[in-house]
């Protein structure tokens, strides 16, 4: 009998479910996706639904559920917390206690309950710690027998950082920093602090970082200010937070804004307040505090490990700019990311924790991993397709009959300078759309980034977009010599693909984005980068047709691909979501299945 496990992530933010069966991913999805609530922390059914089906899994057909944390260590940190900081915290402590007296603290019975309702009796439940499920995540899928592991976040139970050493189907962990001091919960302060929401706003922040100018004095101020107030910064990359200038422990915002106010000179930025160079400086300044902090980190888990295969997840792992610099670094030969590197996850690797830890099953290499391309969720049929067409009165729609006549519809449509809504295949896992729910357009047409942002995505202006390359060709354009399948590496445009001016320091953000930087302009960032992902024939051979398609009629096998959602909103799931996005936005076509759908 098959060997399934299903591995659960909920209640803090991002939930999801995924499903092993004999140690291979079958399915993986996030909550979000479906209740159509952004970053949902509710418990995944919806999920698990999918997954179960998705697998067959019949009436008791589980051998195991997992948790991906332990719930009653982690209430044990919150008392100890409260009680370390008290009297201060009551007004949090007492808006946190019922939530967890109603669902977290009681999770077994809640798991046990919701599954038996789907007819799965009497299933043995584990619990691994959230650091290990995503030190699991990230070191099992990898296509590496041994590897150094990584794993940086705001907290688990007790841990925000931990290295650990992955071999043949085990894992030790050697290191762990504790809460509160945190690489991670430090970049949400600044997150909260520049105006974003935390847990959701952290890669906003690191696209802002971009516009700050390392070179000004303000910069190096800021810089030097997080250093010796904010953070003591070791040798080996652990960390002391002054406690005195956080309030995230206790309290039900990250900062004490009035000394951020007076150690930065400049308040707390408002989430709709407009963006100035002081909070493009203040961003730069904390994303180069953090990298110095992932950098010694990695040195120093490879020096403990002896091992320069180099695995990461955990919610600073999603930091690309700071993983493009990784592997440049003399002690990183290679370097493995789980594209679902945050909470989400952690529903695998607590599923992978149980199947190799637990139960001791052995571990089979999968090249180029076993992630098979992060596409892990629901797919639709072209009948399924048509009938939500039908559904939406108003367009027309035309059938393909051929992936090749699809294919050419849609380069037409690109190369005319049209934004194509491209809906393919499974949905993608993880925060990344990878070419099977994007949102496409030629990266050449300089204000399409412009565009996009203002009459399709309704996001903030300054937001960079990034480009699917065919895994040939991404030296040609990057200074990049490795494959980036899920997205997750910044590296910089080619200094040959690049137009050369001043840049006027008092321009505002606009006037310096939409200077035409290079000849792929709309997905160059205003200091030159890009976060790249590379398409093979074997990771999408769909997609990688398209790219194939755009390189014969333009010379460049390059796309703009962001994912296919509003701000907002996660990224769309079913036909119907991707009508209503459709409908909802500036964007001209939608090709979805073998349908091409156009507006009156």
């Amino acid at each position: 009998m098959a060997e399934a496990i299903l591995g659960i992530s909920a209640f803090f933010h991002d939930s999801a479910a995924a499903l092993l069966v004999d140690g291979k991913i079958i399915a993986a999805a996030q909550e979000e996706r479906f209740t159509r609530i952004k970053n949902d922390a509710s418990f995944p059914i919806n999920a698990i639904k999918f997954v179960l089906k998705q697998g067959g899994i019949d009436e008791n057909g589980l051998s195991a559920i997992a948790f991906y944390e332990k719930p009653l260590l982690k209430f044990e940190r919150l008392l100890e917390t409260y009680h370390a900081f008290a009297p201060k915290g009551l007004r949090s402590f007492l808006k946190a206690m019922p939530i967890w007296l109603k669902d977290k603290l009681f999770l077994r019975k809640t798991i046990l309950t919701e599954l038996k309702a789907l007819g799965q009796h009497q299933v043995p439940l584990y619990f691994p710690e959230h650091h290990l499920s995503h030190a699991a995540s990230a070191f099992y899928p990898s296509p590496f027998e041994s590897a150094t592991i990584l794993t940086i976040d705001g907290v688990g139970e007790w841990a925000s950082m931990s290295i650990g050493l992955g071999r043949a189907n085990g894992i030790k962990v050697l290191r762990e920093q504790h809460f509160p001091h945190s690489a991670g919960l430090l970049y949400s302060a600044f997150t909260y602090y520049l105006g974003f929401e935390v847990n959701k706003g952290e890669y906003k922040l690191m696209g802002l970082a971009a516009y700050g100018y390392a070179e000004e004095k303000e910069t190096e101020q800021f810089i030097s200010h997080i250093k010796k107030e904010l953070v003591d910064i070791r040798d080996d990359g652990s960390i002391l937070l002054n406690m005195g200038y956080f309030k995230f422990a206790t309290d039900l915002q990250m900062t004490d804004n009035a000394k951020w106010a007076s150690l930065f000179g400049l308040r707390k930025r408002e989430p709709e307040e407009k963006l100035k160079q002081s909070h493009a400086n203040l961003a730069f300044a904390i994303q180069h505090v953090t990298e110095e902090i992932i950098f010694k980190l990695a040195k120093t888990a490879i020096n403990l490990t002896g091992n320069n295969n180099l695995v990461m997840a955990g919610g600073v792992a999603l930091n690309g700019v700071a993983n493009g610099k990784i592997l440049d670094l003399q002690d990183v030969e290679n370097l493995w990311i789980q594209p679902a590197a945050g909470d989400s996850g952690g529903a695998l690797g607590a599923a992978y924790a149980v199947y190799h830890i637990v139960k001791q099953r052995e571990r089979k290499l999968q090249l180029p991993d076993a992630m098979q391309g992060a596409y892990l969720g629901p797919d639709f049929t072209n009948s399924q397709i048509v009938s939500a067409i039908k559904g939406f009165k108003g367009n027309i729609h035309h059938y393909c009959d051929s992936q090749e006549k699809l294919v050419a519809k849609t380069v037409e449509y690109l190369i005319d300078g049209k934004v194509v809504g491209w809906f393919q295949g499974r949905m993608e896992f993880g925060p990344r759309a990878l070419g099977n729910r994007s949102i496409l357009a030629d990266a050449r047409i300089p204000e399409m980034q412009k565009r996009i942002n203002a009459k399709i995505k309704f996001r903030e202006s300054f937001r960079p977009f990034a480009p699917s390359v065919l895994e040939a060709d991404v030296s040609e354009y990057f200074e990049l010599n490795k494959p980036s399948p899920y997205m997750l590496l910044v590296k910089p445009v080619n200094g040959s693909k690049r137009n050369v001016f001043e840049t006027k320091k008092d321009a505002n953000f606009m006037e310096r984005l939409s200077l035409n930087r290079t000849e792929i302009s709309s997905v160059t960032h205003v200091d030159y980068s890009a976060r790249i992902q590379t398409v093979s024939k074997e990771s999408n051979a769909l997609y990688h047709k398209l790219l194939q398609a755009c390189k014969q009629k333009t010379g460049c096998g390059l796309l703009i691909n962001t994912s296919f959602n509003v701000k907002d909103e996660p990224i769309v799931c079913n036909p119907s979501d991707a009508l209503r996005c459709f409908e909802a936005t500036d964007m001209d076509v939608l090709v979805i299945g073998n349908y091409v759908v156009e507006k009156h």
